[in-house]
């Protein structure tokens, strides 16, 4: 199992960029011969190669962090718990979890596109594992399976595979009520909410993310990013007093959890990430000068790595809409 698969993902990340392994290597400096062998997953990178190839596809760090997600005893500590899952144990489950962790921030980085093949292809192996775990870490694991799910499904939404993305996170919402997770059934249904937002059907934007919000086990800061965004699929249908009204209570949540770290299946949450929900349901009912300054705080309190992702890009379209009309 390519549990990571670094090579795969940086051979569709140069594909995205219309770059060659020959014009890569040659920009690098690197022997073409050596770096084929990387990315056709015959060889590790060295530390430099993984850096190298970061700094040229702009990925802020998040390829190193891939390539040194696992030691070589995590790797073989897995190829063990594959063949028999029986015996799996903390160990495998944390690096598997690490591995995942490593992929989602990949994800703000690289388009959907160079993500998907891999984390696809790594599915087989994360279910059958997940049916046939044994032991006191199965329950764990079974809560990094629903997680994987939960991400291919959004990396469909990100690419607008609309019926897959739908499909894997209804089975990742499965997933997390099976093993009792509010937090990962409530952020499957916050995805189907950003996939319904960029069909744009507004009763849908409203339905998801408010069975997001009402999903109990779901954070505080969960809570917060669902309200508002439901609060801006209210504007759009044009009912404001119900947007206000969660717009409101948004306002006391954020207040209630401002010193609450996001859970780790949310990592992106903030104090800050939820202005930009708030400008876009500002911006929604007219008030464009609000709006813009929500959605500037909002993009200005994001990590580097995430400035440029491809879920940020209607945020920053929504920002010069607000400019525009203010």
């Amino acid at each position: 199992m390519p549990v990571t698969d670094f090579a795969s993902r940086v051979r569709h990340a140069l594909r995205a960029r219309g770059m060659s392994m020959s014009q890569a290597a040659r920009t690098l400096n690197y022997d073409r011969a050596y770096l084929s062998r990387v990315l056709n997953g015959k060889q590790r990178p060295s530390s430099q190669l993984a850096h190298a190839l970061d700094e040229l596809l702009g990925a802020e760090g998040a390829l190193v962090e891939l390539a040194d997600a696992l030691t070589p005893d995590d790797r073989a500590r897995i190829a063990r718990t594959l063949a028999a899952p029986s015996r799996l144990d903390r160990g495998t489950v944390d690096a598997l979890a690490g591995a995942l962790a490593a992929q989602r921030r990949l994800d703000d980085v690289f388009p959907a596109v160079a993500m998907l093949p891999a984390t696809t292809a790594q599915w087989d192996s994360i279910d059958k594992l997940a049916r046939d775990a044994r032991g006191p870490h199965a329950e764990d694991f079974h809560k990094v399976a629903a997680e994987w799910a939960q991400f291919i499904g959004w990396l469909h939404a990100e690419a607008r595979n609309d019926a897959d993305a739908v499909r894997w996170l209804t089975a990742a919402e499965e997933r997390a009520d099976d093993v009792g997770s509010g937090e990962l059934a409530a952020q499957a249904a916050n995805f189907k909410g950003y996939l319904a937002r960029q069909q744009q059907r507004p009763r849908a934007v409203v339905r998801w993310f408010l069975a997001a919000y009402h999903t109990p086990g779901a954070t505080p800061l969960q809570r917060v990013g669902d309200a508002v965004q439901a609060a801006h699929g209210y504007a759009w249908l044009g009912q404001r007093d119900d947007a206000r009204r969660l717009l409101d209570e948004a306002a006391d949540l954020a207040d209630a959890s401002a010193d609450q770290a996001p859970p780790d299946t949310a990592y992106w949450l903030s104090p800050t990430f939820s202005r930009m929900g708030i400008g876009l349901a500002l911006l929604a009912l007219g008030d464009h000068a609000d709006a813009a300054e929500n959605l500037r705080v909002g993009l200005d309190g994001l990590p580097d790595d995430q400035r440029g992702a491809e879920w940020a890009r209607e945020y920053r379209d929504a920002l010069d809409e607000a400019h525009a009309d203010a």
